[in-house]
């Protein structure tokens, strides 16, 4: 039986080779010394990797729309033209030397009240000080995320503005030559964070019920839409669960991702979490793939499926069954960069390998 996870997926004129995906992962490794948050060799060989592995397409981190939209000093952004030639140098990549016909993505990002922290590896934690390097904030609220500065609560203008960033940032991705464009309205972030009662506790027609609470993330799919061509796939990121009570749960998602659909978006990414610390998440192998498959049926629409996929049969499940459209994957891809071209071996399926590989490719044994 041929493998379902290595069949094409048409999202309005892009054909994706396969549902094999690469998730969005924050590398936290734009120097400023080089442009301040402008990606470079590491994001070139880090997504290019995926791209020679076999990756159907390639999501990149969240590029920051505009500069206090940062979750670090060091993430990388979409809101200049410098940073813009730095990721076209890495689209042209991708489409030169992917295994396969390989397809790339931007995903456009504000990290809200969770901006201006320290990155992972940096041996601290918080809020990087305006002394240190870090910025004011923005959020729904002046409410903080745990541990974190208290953000500047957003006006009519600031939220107008935030709009027009993401809407700038989807132009140069086209420009920068993109596949497509996904918006990221999860973990937390700033566009979560409108939509998470835990969180927007606005009474003006940026809060209150859950139309207002919504309201910002779909009017950035209406302008983001609006300025990418009308040929080109839209995708949305959202946290079906908020892993809490009283917060997002995965009815409220299929309403969202229902009027998001209704709007242009072409497939919705399914993660869940981050809005709040006390969050309660119940990890489990494939754990969030049953909230991709409920908003997939309730809502109409297609869906990716992320979190804990790291076997090729676990994948090749979920697609063939119809519990996603598409699954994305990050440590796995992380732990193997070719983790597609061993998955087809497994299930049986031949992709191309890369010429300078092809010594490579097993003829009795991965």
């Amino acid at each position: 039986m041929p493998s379902a996870l290595f069949t094409p997926l048409q999202l309005r004129s892009l054909a994706v080779p396969h549902r094999g995906w690469v998730s969005p992962m924050c590398q936290y490794s734009c120097h400023p010394e080089t442009g301040e948050g402008v990606p470079n060799d590491w994001h070139l060989m880090h997504l290019g990797s995926f791209a020679v592995g076999g990756a159907g397409l390639i999501m990149s981190e969240a590029a920051a729309v505009n500069a206090e939209g940062r979750i670090s000093p060091l993430d990388a952004g979409l809101y200049s033209d410098e940073q813009a030639a730095g990721w076209e140098r890495i689209v042209r990549f991708v489409h030169q030397n992917g295994a396969v016909d390989c397809r790339i993505g931007a995903q456009l990002a504000h990290a809200g009240r969770k901006a201006s922290t320290y990155w992972p590896f940096s041996g601290r934690s918080g809020s990087v000080a305006v002394s240190d390097g870090g910025w004011a904030t923005v959020g729904p609220t002046t409410d903080a995320f745990d541990g974190y500065a208290a953000p500047a609560a957003m006006s009519e203008a600031d939220i107008s503005q935030v709009v027009a960033d993401f809407a700038a940032a989807a132009y140069r991705a086209v420009a920068a030559g993109f596949d497509t464009v996904e918006i990221h309205g999860a973990h937390g972030y700033l566009l979560h964070q409108f939509q998470s009662p835990l969180i927007n506790t606005r009474t003006d027609r940026w809060g209150g019920d859950e139309d207002g609470r919504n309201r910002l993330m779909l009017t950035v799919v209406d302008a983001v839409r609006k300025v990418i061509p009308e040929s080109m796939p839209l995708l949305l990121r959202i946290s079906a669960s908020d892993w809490a009570e009283g917060g997002v749960d995965v009815q409220a998602s299929v309403r969202l991702a229902r009027a998001a659909a209704e709007r242009g978006v072409d497939l919705v990414d399914v993660s869940s979490g981050g809005a709040v610390a006390h969050q309660k998440i119940t990890v489990a192998p494939g754990y969030q793939a049953g909230f991709a498959e409920q908003i997939k049926r309730d809502a109409g629409v297609p869906t990716a499926a992320v979190g804990l996929l790291t076997s090729p049969a676990q994948v090749e499940d979920i697609v063939a069954n119809g519990r996603a459209d598409a699954v994305f994957m990050a440590r796995a891809a992380l732990r193997d960069p070719h983790w597609w071209l061993r998955a087809a071996y497994e299930l049986g399926h031949d992709i191309p390998w890369v010429p300078q590989y092809q010594r490579a490719v097993p003829r009795h044994g991965f």
